[in-house]
């Protein structure tokens, strides 16, 4: 596939962007470069290689989900910028 299939004003009206009449001249040519690359990638013979979800080995490094020592009312609201009835109370975003 090549650029010159691709209407690249749809493109732009499905992304919701406007681009200018130069973008509009040189997308096509940036577009080939990228389907080339991936061109180049879908020839690489990739059947013996292992599916990974990360490329280093990891395994979950989460600590166990254990009750701890909780905090104070007063310690949990010493940097409160705002209380009332120990709650912090924060400005309303939502009408």
């Amino acid at each position: 596939m090549t650029a010159e299939h691709i209407n690249i004003d749809h493109i732009a009206m499905l992304c919701r962007i406007a681009i200018s009449d130069e973008e509009r001249r040189t997308l096509p040519k940036q577009i080939d470069t990228m389907l080339a690359h991936i061109q180049q990638l879908e020839e690489v013979d990739i059947r013996d290689v292992k599916p990974t979800l990360h490329t280093l080995e990891i395994s979950n490094v989460l600590r166990s989900d254990k009750p701890g020592e909780n905090f104070s009312v007063e310690t949990a609201l010493m940097n409160a910028p705002e209380q009332k009835n120990n709650q912090i109370t924060v400005p309303r975003i939502v009408e």
